[in-house]
């Protein structure tokens, strides 16, 4: 094997180390998600304290990462395709410690509603159902990410517009709500808040997943239509 054939497979092995570290990190951030509904759920409070506690290794996870990418294009210098792909983990673990930062303000938000003892509210039903299909999406996404599929990747496009719907209807409810009875106001917003975190992660799992489209075609497809996407992926 010739040195520069040695060079070679030397970086394809770093760059399949960051692949699976971003994995690692997406699989643990998708743990700190399915927490949070839990104890929103149930009230859980060593769960609620071990979320917040863990965000900081979402956090480190990230700087790390990102610390990795910076070396492998500062030594290797990769062109085109390799490129993108360092770009893709750099925004793609971005999106993830996001993804990391909602879950503990769903924690916080569970945190408030059980100290004060709201718990005769409606609406978890649909938190939970949202909840679920937001998970998905960030499940999809770094499949989509891990094999570089493209359909998957559309789907979690589409998937985010069903997400805002629901948040939509959601947000009309609690409206409703805190119009019958304004001493449940507070709670109410509190819900809200949590809601708009879902939402959130829906958002940041849409943005994993273009990066992916990115990634794969060459072709930045943040801010066009789901329509185009999926023209681009046929092409």
């Amino acid at each position: 094997m010739g040195s520069h054939e040695h060079i070679s497979k030397q970086f394809d092995a770093d760059l399949e180390a960051v692949r699976t570290r971003v994995l690692h990190m997406g699989g643990f951030v998708e743990e700190q998600i399915e927490k949070a509904i839990e104890a929103l759920i149930t009230g859980n409070e060593s769960l609620i304290e071990n979320i917040i506690a863990d965000d900081h290794r979402v956090n480190a996870m990230e700087v790390s990462i990102d610390e990795i990418c910076n070396q492998i294009i500062a030594r290797r210098q990769p062109a085109a395709g390799d490129l993108r792909m360092i770009m893709t983990v750099i925004k793609t673990i971005t999106d993830l410690e996001r993804i990391g930062d909602e879950a503990e303000k769903i924690a916080r938000m569970a945190k408030l509603i059980y100290a004060a003892d709201r718990m005769h509210m409606p609406r978890f039903v649909e938190i939970r159902h949202v909840a679920n299909v937001a998970l998905e999406m960030l499940r999809k996404s770094l499949d989509a990410f891990a094999r570089l599929d493209l359909t998957a990747a559309a789907q979690v496009v589409r998937q985010d517009e069903l997400v805002d719907e629901e948040f939509r209807s959601i947000m009309r409810q609690l409206i409703t709500f805190m119009m019958e009875d304004p001493r449940k106001i507070s709670t109410a917003l509190e819900i809200l808040f949590i809601a708009k975190a879902i939402e959130r992660i829906g958002d940041h799992a849409k943005n994993m997943s273009e990066y992916v489209v990115y990634m794969v075609k060459g072709r930045d497809v943040r801010h066009v239509t789901v329509e185009e996407i999926e023209r681009e992926i046929r092409e």
